[in-house]
């Protein structure tokens, strides 16, 4: 059953000695270069926007990227997906979540982890506008928990030039997610977070007069504190719990109908077991499991190398014949 037993990353180079170097030293050093986007604004039934990023190349296949938790479409580990996937003659489509792409959005609502309807409507629009016959989903973390929810929502409902989806460090589990920021050592990630989060939640609530209670911002003391106050609001939820039972992919895997592969690292700092379920790869016949014993949170790096493991591991399979 497809569950990898043993990962193919080498691991990561000797001065990375512990998940939170391999998770912190390539998100603030790691320059990737030679990618030019073309921008594209994508207008949403509801007034809203999303910043589309392309690399057009006139391929007939097209990746897919979605970032993580407060990233966008320049985070190095999409543009060295998108300089990977380009120089093997893909398309490249790098999307922004709401709000992440240097401009506010317009409604009140944000991106979270389980919005899907906003990816359903790029993938609809670049199959409107273009002749793919081959598309995969690459996801990571947040964007990894979006792809495969996705996957898993629609189904066989999804469009058939859809082949492959990959998620990288994906917090499949939100509650377990949330529940480990608060450790004491994940202090530095937590507040790198909630700083950024925060200053959205001020902008919103400055769009929207009344809407948010800001004065909650200065009572948060766990993650959930945040969700319980402002992700469920912004999200359409109706409280903390009811977002993490409807955004957590975990609970959505089960449907998915086209060959999946998620890789988490076993030294993530951010992720739990829980985010790594075993027992469902082992039963089932398209949700591939690789978790590697490092690698960090959307790390990865490999020595000597321009690209990062899960960059070449996410082409790998998407060529493999399953």
């Amino acid at each position: 059953m497809p569950v990898i037993h043993r990962s193919s990353y080498p691991g990561a180079p000797r001065y990375l000695y512990n998940g939170h170097l391999q998770t912190i030293v390539p998100s603030a050093l790691r320059k990737v270069k030679g990618v030019v986007y073309e921008r594209e604004r994508l207008e949403l039934p509801d007034g809203d926007f999303l910043d589309l990023d392309w690399v057009d190349r006139g391929s007939q296949r097209l990746v897919l990227l979605t970032h993580g938790l407060e990233g966008d479409s320049r985070r190095h580990y999409m543009l060295g997906t998108a300089k990977l996937f380009g120089r093997a003659g893909w398309d490249v489509l790098a999307w922004n979540c709401r709000s992440c792409s240097g401009e506010m959005n317009r409604t009140f609502r944000l991106y979270n982890h389980g919005e899907i309807g906003d990816i359903a409507a790029v993938i609809h629009h670049a199959l409107r506008t273009k002749r793919y016959e081959e598309v995969v989903l690459v996801g990571y973390s947040m964007g990894g928990n979006i792809t495969m929810k996705y996957l898993g929502v629609h189904g066989r409902e999804v469009p058939d030039v859809i082949r492959r989806g990959v998620a990288f460090s994906a917090p499949a589990d939100l509650r377990a997610s949330a529940a480990i920021l608060d450790r004491p050592s994940n202090r530095f990630y937590k507040q790198r977070f909630l700083s950024k989060l925060s200053r959205k939640v001020l902008l919103k609530a400055a769009q929207y007069p009344g809407s948010l209670d800001v004065s909650r911002l200065g009572t948060i003391g766990l993650w959930r504190d945040f969700d319980e106050a402002f992700s469920a609001a912004l999200g359409g939820y109706l409280d903390a719990d009811d977002f993490y039972a409807q955004a957590s992919a975990l609970n959505y895997l089960a449907g998915i109908q086209v060959p999946v592969l998620l890789a988490n690292a076993l030294n993530d700092p951010i992720l739990t077991p829980e985010c790594a379920p075993y027992v469902l790869a082992e039963q089932h016949p398209h949700f591939f499991l690789e978790t590697p014993a490092t690698g960090g949170h959307v790390g990865f790096l490999v020595p000597g190398d321009e690209h990062t493991w899960a960059e070449r591991r996410a082409l790998q399979f998407v060529r493999e014949k399953i």
